[in-house]
């Protein structure tokens, strides 16, 4: 019986280190493909970015390439939960951070081009550093010059009919909250070239590819698009109103999934921590 027992426990050991080896290898995995096209592509996607109005094809390359070959790589496919606004209109895109994938989920729930907004500190990264810097609005938040410096490169990008997208999250890695409060800087800009938000929510992302190396799993992706808001007549006073308002309704589409996703995510981040 005793070796019963011991065979039994050695089997589910083997079996559970198993499981945290193949992980690894599928948690490594992911910056391989991220990798990938961004070398193989390089030469023309520098060629572009260098263009006057090149971005639009560097983001077709994106959206169309790039993301893809990384979503399907890893076992991941984005599924729209809802419908989506009609293409060809300006918006503030804002969505809850949970996860390296959301940049790759982001890009194929939209074809109107967009430039993200994002630390400084990707420059850093070689190859991708140097096209980050030319194809994105970049800030460095310890420098109030370079927060200001935003709004007059965001009006560039929204005078040639881009959208601009902020993950707005104050603190991304923190695992057991359902989503972290805002910065301003989103809504600002939106006030100020009166482009309307469009609030995502992302479903799964927090769950099945979290920030966390510890678990994850391929499947499904599920990206919902929320009430849009105006920001027209708005003004600077209404800043902190608008953050709850955008905050809300992101976090109540998070808590009222009928998977409940975020709700697990945070159940097995505490566990995990509590062991």
């Amino acid at each position: 019986m005793s070796l019963y027992i011991n065979v039994k426990d050695v089997l589910k050991k083997y079996l559970w280190l198993v499981k945290k080896v193949l992980l690894v290898l599928w948690r490594g995995w992911f910056y391989f493909l991220a990798a990938i096209p961004v070398i193989v592509l390089f030469i023309p996607l520098a060629f572009f970015v260098l263009l006057p109005n090149g971005y639009r094809y560097v983001f077709w390359i994106a959206r169309n390439v790039w993301a893809p070959f990384v979503l399907l790589g890893m076992g991941f496919w984005v599924k729209k939960a809802n419908a989506f606004p009609e293409e060809g209109k300006s918006f503030m895109l804002i969505a809850n951070h949970t996860s390296y994938i959301d940049v790759m989920v982001i890009l194929r729930l939209r074809k109107t081009p967009f430039v993200f907004v994002g630390k400084k500190e990707l420059v850093n990264i070689p190859i991708f550093g140097f096209l980050y810097k030319r194809a994105a609005i970049m800030v460095d938040r310890s420098s109030s010059k370079s927060r200001f410096g935003v709004y007059g490169r965001a009006q560039k990008v929204i005078a040639k009919g881009y959208s601009v997208c902020i993950f707005p999250e104050t603190d991304y890695i923190d695992e057991s909250i359902v989503l972290n409060p805002f910065k301003q800087g989103a809504f600002k800009i939106a006030i100020e070239h009166e482009l309307p938000i469009l609030p995502m929510a992302f479903l799964d992302c927090k769950r099945k590819f979290p920030w966390h190396t510890s678990h994850g799993f391929p499947g499904d992706l599920r990206a919902k698009a929320l009430e849009i808001i105006p920001t027209s007549n708005l003004k600077e006073t209404d800043i902190p109103n608008l953050q709850e308002k955008a905050h809300q309704i992101i976090k109540i589409s998070l808590l009222n999934d009928p998977k409940g996703h975020t709700e697990k995510a945070i159940l097995k981040w505490k566990k995990q921590e509590s062991n």
